[in-house]
């Protein structure tokens, strides 16, 4: 379990913009920080939802898409060095005895630090899952929402369910690996890029591989290792398919998740903090983003890049107890540029 454990100055829950400006204003105050997100890529809403769409309200930025800010924002991020835990969910939070938080993700990763940051958006993506008899008990052991170790598929007789690009992809690049593979989906269109459905399909009239039109209905196998799916088309008899995992991609969805029993006190699914230093009810524990509410809230990116900025200064307090904090400009400080690798401009 060794390596299973980390100890750092700050866990960041959520890798969207928010979560990212924080890494920024706590490195300058020599914070180190792991983030925990449940997407497989940092960026949130911005780089999972709408990626190649405008943002318009960003400081110094007329326009910029929420993949260019993400990428700009890691960019700036880059000489702190911060740790990513991807495609996991914090899952529960406890106080040790030392005063430090002790993080636990569903991956079973442990994160030790004296202070918390949630910057979890809305809350955290979690996969739509298909209504189905029993499928909790098939849930981690042949049944998954994602991919996170490719070769855990490898000579699998796999069915993928979904229409978008994640089943696309994941259809195409597993196929190598799988024994056999076959892709489900409600009907004979799909929201994925259009050369990933003709690859597909080239694959399915060369008999590479098997595209069924239906719904899943229900599962067959027993001690969670699946058998056998029932699909159906409307219109039409249910059929069985034989496959030993499934993979289903049917979109993300947002909720507070494990969060909402972090001992917090919530206001409609949100987090309360105060409006000097954005921390919660919970001494060490701050909320930032949109996952926050206080008087005159405005949900917009460049408010949670203020929140960050407050947050810092007390989170410094708590990973730094016998130091004095000192306010200083990046613009002036040889200091902050040392940090950001940077040299200071002369001025003719």
């Amino acid at each position: 379990m060794e390596q299973d454990y980390h100890k750092t100055d700050i866990i960041i829950i959520g890798a969207g913009p928010v979560g990212l400006f924080a890494v920024f204003e706590l490195g300058l105050l020599d914070m180190k920080c792991h983030l925990v997100d449940i997407l497989d890529r940092v960026g949130g809403q911005c780089a999972e939802l709408y990626p190649e769409k405008p943002i318009y309200d960003i400081p110094a930025f007329p326009v910029i898409s929420g993949q260019e800010l993400t990428d700009n924002l890691m960019a700036q991020i880059a000489p702190f060095k911060p740790v990513f835990h991807l495609q996991q969910m914090a899952e529960s939070l406890t106080k040790l005895d030392n005063g430090n938080w002790l993080l636990t993700t569903d991956d079973k990763i442990t994160i030790e630090a004296p202070v918390i940051v949630v910057a979890a958006g809305g809350g955290s993506f979690m996969p739509k899952k298909p209504r189905l008899d029993n499928l909790e008990e098939y849930e981690g052991i042949s049944v998954f929402y994602s991919v996170k170790q490719v070769e855990k598929f490898r000579d699998k007789n796999l069915l993928i369910a979904g229409g978008g690009d994640s089943a696309l992809d994941w259809t195409l690049n597993l196929h190598p690996l799988a024994k056999k593979l076959a892709l489900v989906h409600r009907r004979d269109e799909f929201r994925a890029a259009p050369d990933s459905v003709n690859k597909m399909r080239d694959l399915v009239a060369g008999d590479k591989m098997k595209m069924h039109v239906g719904d899943i209905k229900e599962l067959h196998g027993m001690n969670g290792q699946l058998e056998a799916v029932t699909i159906q088309k409307r219109g039409e008899d249910p059929f069985k398919v034989e496959c030993d995992t499934l993979l289903a991609f049917y979109g993300l969805t947002m909720k507070l998740g494990p969060i909402a029993n972090f001992g917090l006190n919530l206001h409609e699914n949100l987090i309360p903090v105060d409006t000097e230093k954005f921390e919660t009810s919970e001494q060490g524990i701050f909320a930032i983003g949109d996952i926050n509410h206080y008087a005159g809230k405005l949900k917009l990116i460049l408010s949670g890049f203020h929140e960050s900025a407050l947050m810092a200064q007390q989170a410094f307090r708590y990973v730094y107890p016998d130091r004095k904090l000192r306010f200083q400009y990046t613009t002036s400080s040889t200091d902050l540029q040392g940090k950001l690798g940077v040299k200071e401009e002369k001025v003719a």
